[in-house]
C-alpha cells in the first residue's frame, strides 16, 4: 500500500469537509447584510451556532496532515501565500468574537453583525485565492519558495477567491433554506437562485482560465484518451447544477442544500484530475514532499483512531439539533 496516496487522500477529504462544513456558516456571514436586522439574523445565527465552531476541527486537521504528512509542501506552500493565510485567519477570529459578542453586546451589535460579515468574506477569499496561487504555480528552487510576497496576487486568484466566496454563499443560503421556515426560507431561496447562478458562471470561468492557464491541466481535459476518463466530470457538473436550481425552485427543504455539497465534490474532483500526482503544480509531486515511511505509518494510526471519532460527534451534533430553527436559541 502507498501511503503517501493514502495520505493525500486523507488530507483531501479533510479539505473538503472543511470547506462544505465551514463554508456554509462563512456564507451565512457573506449573506448577513441582506437579512432584516432582529429576527431573521438572529435565526439565521441560530442554525449555525450548535456547530460553526467545530466545523473548523476539519481545517486543523487538514493543516496539520500537511505540516505532517507533506513538509516540503508545507514549506513552500506558506511562504507563498503566508499573507492570504494571515488574513484568513484573522477573518475567522474577528468573525468568531463578532458571533458571540453580538449577542453580549447589544448596544453596539450593528456593528458586530458588520465584523461577522467581514470576517466571514476575508476568511472565504483568502481561501479562494490561496486555491487559485496553488494552482497557477509557485516557483520553486533548491526545495524552498523562490518567489516574491506579491506572486499569489493575479486576475486568476482574484477569480478563483471570487468563486469561493459564490460557492460559500450559495451553501449558506440553501443551509438556511432547510433551517427556516415561512418569510425567511422563501427569502434564502431567491438569495440561492442568484449565488448559484453566480457559482455555476464562476466556476465555468475557473475551469475555461485553467485550460488557457496550463498547457499541461489543457492536455488532462482536452487530449486522449484522457478526455474519454474525465470526461464525466463536467457533466455530472452540469447536471448536478441544474438539479440543484430546479430543487430550489420547486421549494424542496434539505435538497438543495445537498446538491450544492454534490457541486462542491464535483469542483474538487475536477481540480484533483487538473494537479494530479503533484502537491505543488508543475515543482513536487507527492512523493516529492511526503514524510519518511516510517513516519507516515505512526501518524496513520492516530488518525486511524481519531477520524471516526469526529466524525461520529459531528453527525451527533447535527443530528442532535436537527429540524427547522425556532425563535428561542443562542443568547
Amino acid at each position: 500500500m502507498d501511503l503517501t496516496v493514502v495520505w493525500a487522500f486523507i488530507i483531501a477529504f479533510a479539505v473538503f469537509a472543511y470547506v462544505v462544513m465551514d463554508g456554509f456558516d462563512l456564507g451565512i456571514g457573506i449573506l448577513f447584510p441582506t437579512f432584516a436586522a432582529g429576527r431573521e439574523r438572529d435565526r439565521a445565527m441560530n442554525s449555525i451556532a450548535p456547530v460553526w465552531d467545530g466545523n473548523e476541527t476539519w481545517l486543523v486537521l487538514g493543516g496539520g496532515g500537511l505540516f505532517a504528512a507533506f513538509p516540503l509542501a508545507y514549506a513552500v506552500i506558506l511562504p507563498a501565500t503566508y499573507p492570504l493565510i494571515i488574513a484568513m485567519l484573522l477573518g475567522l477570529v474577528f468573525r468568531g468574537v463578532a458571533f458571540e459578542y453580538r449577542w453580549r453586546d447589544p448596544g453596539h451589535q450593528a456593528f458586530w453583525d458588520k465584523a461577522f460579515t467581514g470576517g466571514s468574506f476575508v476568511a472565504a477569499l483568502a481561501q479562494g485565492m490561496t486555491l487559485g496561487a496553488l494552482l497557477q504555480g509557485i516557483e520553486v528552487e533548491g526545495r524552498a519558495y523562490a518567489g516574491s510576497w506579491w506572486d499569489w496576487l493575479t486576475p486568476y486568484t482574484l477569480l478563483t477567491g471570487l468563486g469561493t466566496v459564490a460557492g460559500y454563499a450559495l451553501l449558506g443560503a440553501t443551509w438556511l433554506i432547510w433551517k427556516l421556515d415561512g418569510e425567511e426560507q422563501a427569502h434564502a431561496r431567491k438569495l440561492a437562485i442568484r449565488w448559484g447562478a453566480a457559482t455555476i458562471v464562476l466556476m465555468g470561468a475557473v475551469s475555461l482560465y485553467n485550460i488557457a492557464l496550463n498547457a499541461d491541466y489543457a492536455a488532462r481535459w482536452l487530449s486522449a484518451p484522457e478526455i474519454y476518463y474525465v470526461a464525466p466530470v463536467p457533466i455530472l457538473t452540469a447536471i448536478v447544477a441544474l438539479s440543484m436550481l430546479r430543487a430550489i425552485l420547486k421549494d424542496r427543504n434539505s435538497k438543495p442544500f445537498w446538491l450544492g455539497i454534490a457541486l462542491f465534490f464535483l469542483g474538487m474532483s475536477g481540480l484533483g484530475v487538473t494537479i494530479w500526482p503533484y502537491a505543488v503544480p508543475e515543482a513536487l509531486t507527492i512523493w516529492d514532499a511526503a514524510a519518511p515511511y516510517r513516519s507516515q505509518s505512526f501518524m496513520l494510526v492516530g488518525v486511524a483512531l481519531t477520524l471516526p471519532l469526529i466524525i461520529a460527534y459531528t453527525a451527533w451534533a447535527y443530528w442532535v439539533f436537527r429540524g427547522k430553527v425556532a425563535d428561542e436559541g443562542y443568547h
